[in-house]
Formats: structure tokens, sequence, C-alpha cells
């Protein structure tokens, strides 16, 4: 697993700042990048996807408080590394309104609210929104034909005119492995991989989707012990960051 950048770039939710406060410099972050045209995923080749589209379920050899029953959606996996967000660990849940005003959109009839998940322990000061994937924009990555993710804040004034997704997550931080890494971990037995659902990805009940998460069918990882693994980077998405906190 990805582990945070050492003291003192390490920001945790709850340590450096509140909830609010991450949460206010992810979206006001993700405003200002936006002007300047942040870049977008490389495409998958095709057989690159492997458990992308797939969940990641930690097990009881799973040595990291961090993901102590962790239910991880994957959204890359190939040679050169994985992502992916944590489903089920929520941490606050604020005003619509607050969102849009901290990325300079209109606020004008919003209401409601939206729950915030910490996608990970990498760079927390980043957001995307997981969401089902009949709504798409040109900075959408399509995970499966169910299942995308954006990351321009537009999505959020969507959502709250009631034109967005028909389902979505929206998760600060990410959780990342380098070349090999994810791998080694299963094959360690930390991590079992289980196919995904909507309720299981988007529902609200955070506290049972492990149990539901471990209770399905075990899918064996193709070509695990002959894979390439040679070169690449480690895996990063291109989410908008704040000087001093990724």
């Amino acid at each position: 697993m990805r582990r945070d950048p050492p003291e003192p770039r390490r920001a945790r939710v709850g340590a450096r700042a509140t909830v609010a406060a991450a949460l206010f410099l992810a979206v006001a972050a993700a405003g200002a990048a936006r002007a300047a045209g942040p870049s977008r995923l490389p495409e998958r080749a095709a057989g690159s996807a492997r458990l992308a589209g797939q969940l990641l379920v930690a097990t009881s050899e799973m040595g990291d408080p961090r993901f102590f029953h962790a239910v991880i959606y994957m959204i890359e996996h190939d040679a050169s590394g994985a992502m992916g967000l944590l489903v089920n660990r929520p941490v606050a849940t604020v005003p619509l309104a607050r969102l849009l005003a901290d990325v300079g959109a209109d606020t004008a009839g919003v209401s409601g609210t939206i729950r915030v998940r910490l996608g990970g322990p990498v760079e927390v000061s980043r957001g995307a929104v997981l969401h089902t994937a009949e709504y798409a924009t040109k900075e959408t990555l399509r995970v499966t034909s169910l299942v995308s993710v954006t990351w321009e804040p537009e999505i959020l004034r969507a959502i709250a005119g009631g034109s967005g997704p028909r389902r979505s997550l929206f998760a600060l931080g990410y959780a990342g492995w380098g070349p090999g890494q994810l791998e080694a971990e299963i094959t360690a037995g930390a991590w079992i991989a289980v196919p995904a659902d909507e309720e299981l990805v988007f529902g609200d009940d955070d506290e049972e989707k492990w149990e539901q998460a471990i209770s399905k069918r075990l899918i064996e990882l193709p070509g695990a012990e002959t894979l390439s693994l040679q070169g690449g980077e480690e895996r990063r998405p291109p989410w908008y960051t704040v000087p001093g906190w990724s």
C-alpha cells in the first residue's frame, strides 16, 4: 500500500485540520485547478483493467489499522500500479450550498446536504465524485459501463440542481499502490476482490458494507503469478491539490 508522505507534508483530517477545513481546501483547490485545465488519466490499454470496477475488501490479515474493514472501489489497476476509493468511511455531512460557494458556483435555490467520505489516506486534500455512469463530462473517466468518476466541480452543481448522476459518492483522498504492491498484499492474504454492486458502492449503510462485501465470492486475480511488473510509476490521479497539503 502506498504510504503517507513523511511529516510535515502529511495531511490528516482531524490532525492538521478539521474535516470542514479539509473539505474547504479540497473544493477550493478544485475550482482553481479547473481553470488551469487539469489533465486526465491515461486511457487503459486492452486487458489492463484487471481489478478496476471490483471491490477490494480487507481481510482479518490486514495489519494496517487505516484499512480495518476497508471496502475499496477500484478505479485503476495495471502493471504500473493501482488506485481506488474507500466507500465505507464517512467523515461528515455538509450543505451542498457550502460546497458550491467554496468553488465559486451559484448557490441560488440550492438546498440539501452531501455526505463526505474519506477515500483513502493518500493526499486527503484531493477530491473526486464516484457516480453512476449515465452522467458524464469531458473530465469523466468511465471505469465500467455502470460506474464513472469525475473530478471537475461542476458535478456538484449538477447534483444540487437535480441534473447530476442518479447516485454518487464524494470522497477526499485515495488509496494508491505502486507496481506489484497490490499483488503482493493480495498474495499475503490482506485483501480479497469481490464483485461490486450499486448498493455496496453508493449505499448509505456504511457500517454494514464490509460484512456484505466479505460474504461475496472471491475473484481470482487473472495471471497474478505471471504479470510483468517491471517499470512504470506509482499510479496517481489528476485530482486537485493544495500546496503544503499533498
